[in-house]
């Protein structure tokens, strides 16, 4: 059995709404090196890895979400000099929250080329829950972006080639990953000699955060 999606305007207006955010960023990719005299990932050594590169300066991003806020009826945000600029983009339970980021996922590497993407969820049914839609949407979303190469998949400390992976395609890389996964001891991110792999995750420049 085929599950069909219909077209909601609500969503589109939603990944619109955080694609025009990027407008007039170039569609391009950069490379960063992933370099580490380790023994122990001495078959690393001079690959190279592909990340987001934003091209747009604080200025323009600040006017293309006043514009977006305004085009919205939305109040505008009072953007203090010097501070970054974090973008909260939120949904109502219910809405299709994961379909939206998928499609936005697709969208911005439509647009401009961004390859990286990491998805943090508070627990592991969750986590579980967000692999499941990216495989039931699967074949929507490639009719619908020209069949697009794109892998998701569900970190693991015990597979180190999941993340090299990550690092080192030019295709669409999405993380699914559990906010437990940053804290544990034993977790490969947080082992002191394998800062490469923390490196690897500051080279994505965005992530989506889901609450529930």
């Amino acid at each position: 059995m085929k599950l069909k999606f219909k077209k909601q305007e609500f969503q589109e207006k939603a990944v619109n709404a955080v694609a025009d955010l990027f407008k007039g960023q170039e569609k391009a990719g950069t490379t960063f090196s992933i370099v580490d005299n380790s023994a122990q990932f001495s078959l690393l050594q001079n690959d190279f890895g592909f990340g987001n590169k934003l091209l747009l300066d604080k200025e323009t991003l600040v006017s293309n979400l006043k514009n977006i806020q305004k085009g919205q009826s939305l109040p505008q945000t009072d953007i203090e000099s010097g501070k970054a600029l974090p973008i909260s983009i939120e949904m109502e339970t219910g809405t299709g929250k994961t379909y939206v980021y998928t499609k936005t996922i697709l969208e911005l590497n439509k647009r401009y080329g961004f390859t990286k993407f990491i998805i943090v969820v508070p627990s592991i049914a969750i986590r579980e829950g967000v692999n499941k839609s990216f495989q039931i949407t699967e074949e929507h979303f490639k009719n619908q972006y020209d069949s697009v190469p794109y892998r998701y998949f569900i970190y693991n400390s015990a597979k180190l080639s999941d993340v090299r992976a990550f690092a080192t395609s030019s295709n669409i890389e999405i993380m699914i990953i559990n906010i437990d996964a940053f804290k544990k001891a034993e977790n490969i991110i947080n082992q002191e000699q394998d800062i490469r792999f923390i490196k690897v995750i500051e080279g994505t420049l965005f992530s989506y955060k889901t609450h529930r």
